[in-house]
């Protein structure tokens, strides 16, 4: 069956392998990237605490994103990806946010401050990765959540509104910062408002300003001081949020330029001031060669030919695009070293894993030494044919689908998942030249 007989609705909605040709390694063209899932997710939250007084501009089309918005408007006429998101039993409401991590840890805290009583659950997968850290600070706060099989995982009872108990508790900075956001999020509506101390040294730190910036845009002020961020009890004012295309989806377009010998893309909308950590890989892809020029209301891209200067790279900040630029090195044959890999472990696979089983097939290691990752390619090859599992994550297909630049023929595993965070990713790469075949 082609692929380009096939629309991405339905394809994303599809189980079958993927398989990828390119018959040249050129790429040029414009792509327009969804909105960011970063964004979008936080501009969600915030305009349903608001009550309305905040819009939201440009929402994103991530499966992800779709989800939260359905539960959050659980009237809304657009068709539900999760037959079961809303169910209700007499009081009771049972919330299945599937595989939608960030949907999983923003709503944990926001359904404490909402008068009704929910079960948040998800995919199985989601009930493996943990969320007793984010319990147990809104514990302390005086929120009443009890886990319904496993402590310290999902699924969540949440009895919400609650009398707060304190005001100022403290969190470790090297957890996912999604922890953080979502109790940044709903800080201002408390009644006493809320600090945070921060332990240690702060991962991911440019979402947790996202995430600060956003709600200043809002009308929530904060002042953040050494370790303490601090939000008072305030009103959100009457303003539009504009989520901007979405820099992680961008990673995966700077990946073809960096694997093609020569490429011009052009990504509307993308600033070079964002608020989106990920925006980090335009500095990490000019190691690459790759130049980014922002200019005619977007970013853009051209290949030049540059020997690698840098081989160390730190992805404390910018984690979810710790796959892309491994498979880039190993695809060229760079044996880099790579930090704050730390948290890869617990997202919708262990990635960390995933990506040694996967670079094993064309022979390069990722070799583990306490936090320390390094990039082993001296038994590096180029086979005719190769197969990619993708382990339910839709990171691991896109950071994978650019080797068909320089393997003849690359096979995914489900083709539906890139639904999560970018569902015209397929589409968007026949525009460049990629030829596909959905197997089945």
């Amino acid at each position: 069956m082609r692929f380009e007989t096939l629309i991405p609705q339905y394809l994303n909605k599809m189980k079958q392998d993927i398989v990828l040709t390119k018959k040249d390694k050129i790429a040029k063209g414009t792509i327009q990237l969804t909105g960011s899932k970063s964004e979008c997710n936080r501009a969600l939250i915030i305009g349903a605490l608001s009550g309305g007084k905040v819009k939201v501009e440009n929402i994103s089309d991530a499966a992800d994103t779709v989800t939260l918005f359905e539960v959050l408007n659980p009237k809304s006429e657009v068709e539900s990806q999760n037959p079961d998101f809303g169910l209700k039993t007499q009081d009771l409401r049972l919330v299945n946010i599937g595989p939608a991590g960030t949907a999983m840890r923003f709503l944990t805290a926001y359904f404490t401050l909402q008068n009704e009583e929910v079960i948040l659950t998800g995919s199985e997968r989601m009930k493996q990765r943990p969320i007793g850290i984010l319990v147990n600070a809104l514990r302390e706060i005086g929120a009443d959540i009890s886990y319904d099989e496993n402590e310290g995982f999902p699924p969540l009872r949440i009895k919400g509104g609650f009398e707060q108990q304190k005001n100022t508790i403290s969190i470790k900075g090297d957890i996912s910062s999604q922890y953080i956001t979502a109790l940044l999020l709903i800080a201002s509506q408390l009644p006493q408002g809320l600090t945070l101390q921060i332990e240690g040294e702060l991962t991911s730190r440019p979402y947790v300003e996202m995430t600060l910036a956003m709600l200043q845009q809002a009308g929530i002020q904060h002042q953040w001081e050494g370790n303490n961020i601090h939000i008072a009890r305030q009103d959100f004012k009457e303003t539009s949020l504009y989520v901007e295309p979405d820099w992680s989806a961008a990673s995966y377009w700077y990946a073809i330029a960096a694997l093609a010998d020569e490429a011009e893309l052009f990504l509307p909308g993308l600033t070079k001031y964002s608020l989106q950590g990920d925006s980090a890989i335009t500095e990490i892809m000019a190691n690459f060669g790759i130049t980014s020029q922002f200019k005619n209301g977007g970013v853009h891209l051209k290949k030049e030919v540059k020997p690698l200067q840098r081989r160390i790279f730190d992805m404390k900040s910018c984690p979810d695009l710790a796959q892309t630029v491994i498979v880039v090195c190993a695809a060229l044959g760079h044996d880099a070293t790579f930090t704050g890999l730390e948290t890869l472990k617990i997202k919708e696979t262990d990635r960390v894993k995933a990506l040694q089983n996967e670079l094993g097939k064309i022979g390069v290691k990722l070799i583990e030494k306490g936090q320390v990752y390094k990039l082993d390619c001296s038994e590096k090859h180029i086979p005719e044919k190769v197969y990619i599992h993708t382990y339910d994550d839709h990171r691991m297909a896109m950071a994978f689908a650019p080797l068909a630049l320089i393997i003849p023929e690359v096979e995914v595993e489900d083709i539906g998942v890139v639904a999560k965070s970018y569902p015209e990713f397929w589409t968007d790469l026949i525009k460049v030249g990629f030829s596909f075949e959905v197997k089945g």
